[in-house]
């Protein structure tokens, strides 16, 4: 199913509306990088196959991806995190300035920009190999200072946790956002949830949640448990991302289903990302919420028949 030939929801925001929205972003910075090569032997040092690269590429990876799809749909985005004091920081202010996204990153010279490289042949990732180390404390207390100051500047917080080490005050942000009446929404990681206790909304994937609430046999006893944990968390809404099976939402009122929309899957690769940037822009622009789940459904559709971490348009949204 094409996702661009649906009839998009009731509720689709003017691109005034998007650009109104203001999103600030904070969680692991990461650098993504591509090497695109072709295969034609094996080694004969051991039984691997030998890449010749043709082609690099680089691009905005982890929290940065996120800040790089709000920007592509229009929204007014801000970026918080810590980088290293490094060749791939710099990449990475100069791509984030690139795409109008406000640069607000902690440089921590004790450490190195984290950085996952993937080895592409044949269109088939081969390979990755991650760098990453976890940012100082004190590096870390000046960032949650540098939140708390930038919070009155934006409507809509989205926190992308990819267990790095960026969010260790996960708990305070929420708590300092929800003081000033912002909505925050979580991109979950790990085996404990409560530091996420109070957001808006949380958007773990289908392993994750069952990482946390144990596994399920039914539809009847998924419903119980994600609802538990809901009201466990004094979450707003918990929104449920299920690969082929798409998305659920919970909210106390209701529960609803929204179908897989994607295309041939190509790359699940930074899905997530897409999802959360394109949910939190639709709530800036005051779309409702089950509107912007919808949408962000349908993005999430699309970016997944793209190779690596990858934006979608208003344009492939809405068709302007």
């Amino acid at each position: 199913m094409n996702p661009s030939s649906i009839t998009p929801p009731e509720h689709v925001p003017a691109p005034a509306a998007l650009h109104s929205a203001r999103l600030l972003i904070a969680g692991d910075i990461m650098l993504d990088r591509y090497w695109f090569g072709e295969v034609s032997r094996i080694s004969p040092e051991a039984p691997v196959p030998v890449v010749r690269v043709q082609r690099r590429e680089e691009r905005l990876g982890g929290a940065a991806n996120v800040a790089r799809n709000a920007s592509a749909l229009g929204a007014q985005t801000g970026l918080m995190g810590v980088v290293g004091d490094d060749e791939a920081s710099a990449i990475v202010e100069r791509m984030l300035k690139e795409t109008g996204t406000a640069s607000y990153l902690n440089h921590d010279p004790a450490i190195s920009t984290i950085i996952k490289l993937r080895v592409i042949g044949r269109q088939q990732q081969l390979l990755r190999i991650d760098f990453e180390e976890a940012p100082s404390d004190i590096v870390l207390r000046d960032k949650l200072s540098k939140f708390n100051a930038l919070l009155p500047e934006y409507d809509i917080v989205v926190l992308s946790d990819y267990a790095k080490g960026a969010l260790v005050n996960v708990a305070a942000m929420i708590k300092a956002a929800r003081s000033q009446g912002k909505k925050v929404l979580v991109d979950p990681k790990g085996d404990d949830f409560s530091p996420y206790a109070g957001a808006s909304l949380l958007t773990p994937n289908r392993a994750e949640l069952q990482h946390i609430v144990g596994s399920w046999k039914s539809e009847e006893q998924l419903t119980v448990k994600a609802q538990n944990l809901r009201e466990e968390l004094a979450l707003e809404a918990l929104l449920v991302t299920r690969s082929e099976e798409g998305m659920t939402l919970y909210t106390a009122a209701s529960v609803r289903h929204f179908p897989a929309m994607a295309r041939e899957v190509y790359d699940v690769s930074g899905a997530g990302d897409t999802v959360i940037a394109t949910l939190a822009s639709m709530l800036g622009a005051q779309v409702p919420l089950e509107d912007a789940v919808e949408i962000a459904n349908r993005a999430g559709g699309i970016v997944v028949g793209k190779l690596g971490t990858a934006t979608v348009t208003r344009e492939e949204l809405f068709g302007f």
